[in-house]
């Protein structure tokens, strides 16, 4: 496994693989990577010639009140989890290397990105969508590795993929979660005992909703309160049923749809969702 810090050495590298026909798999992170993560890598390894993943903690998808200063960053320990797992390539620039000083040029997905986690944190998708596409650039993948986690994400930029012409499949993989039904997320670190026991409700209400939408349940009004009535013991952000492609809020299930909330702790921010397909009468 080699690491590259380098755009243009990364391009290099990127073009040769491809000139002698590797397909490239890549799994964009900030590091201090988890098996939610690892599940991303062990697809991109398994379904591509070649496999890369970034590690960058990307400074403009950060407000200045939050936590990029002390977003976890255990850079050794990700290289040798990612080598074990049959990476090719870590990419790894520089906050200097992928925005100059005179940085100035912004990628903004509309619609998608405006409600849910764009409601509360205004700033999020332009930086995410903007490192994406760089990422894409320099990596130049055939497929690039998400998690379902942050649908909102993987919905901003399937949109972006598709109005730029850019030709990359984005897979979507399952959640991981902790055996106690907790989303994996490397902000789960910042949890105290305490808010992490609190912060259960989550899933739990969103798993009670899943089965009440295998059920036959379609009205959103219904689905939210109880959502919000589970969720008490922490402050809420969004609770919001939206259709899974657009983002945008639904009053009734009609076509496949995300339950997506958002909590605030007093250690940390939690997301965490489910998407029903109606057609196959599925939650994941």
């Amino acid at each position: 496994m080699i690491i590259i810090k380098s755009p243009l050495e990364m391009r290099r590298w990127a073009d040769q693989k491809r000139a002698t026909n590797n397909t490239i798999g890549l799994v964009p992170t900030m590091g201090a990577l988890h098996r939610g993560h690892m599940s991303l890598v062990e697809a991109a390894v398994r379904e591509n010639d070649m496999a890369v993943a970034s590690i960058f903690v990307n400074p403009t998808q950060f407000a200045p009140h939050e936590d990029f200063d002390h977003y976890p960053r255990t850079f050794e320990k990700d290289c040798e989890l990612l080598k074990e797992a049959g990476v090719a390539c870590v990419y790894a620039p520089t906050a200097g290397e992928m925005y100059s000083q005179d940085f100035s040029t912004w990628v903004d997905v509309e619609l998608v990105s405006e409600g849910l986690c764009g409601g509360s944190r205004p700033h999020f998708f332009r930086g995410v969508a903007t490192v994406v596409m760089k990422l894409f650039h320099a990596t130049k993948p055939q497929r690039a590795y998400f998690g379902q986690k942050d649908a909102q994400q993987c919905a901003v930029i399937r949109r972006m993929v598709r109005d730029m012409d850019m030709g990359i499949d984005i897979v979507e993989m399952p959640i991981v979660r902790e055996a106690d039904g907790l989303a994996m997320s490397s902000r789960n670190a910042y949890l105290t005992d305490d808010d992490r026991e609190r912060a259960l409700c989550l899933s739990r209400a969103l798993f009670a909703v899943g089965e009440r939408l295998r059920q036959g349940e379609r009205e959103a009004a219904v689905m939210l309160e109880s959502v919000r009535e589970a969720m008490r013991e922490v402050e809420i952000d969004y609770v919001v049923l939206a259709d899974a492609d657009t983002m945008q809020p639904v009053s009734r299930v009609e076509g496949r749809v995300v339950l997506a909330v958002a909590a605030l702790l007093p250690t940390a921010r939690l997301i965490d969702n489910i998407i029903y397909d109606p057609t196959e009468n599925t939650v994941s």
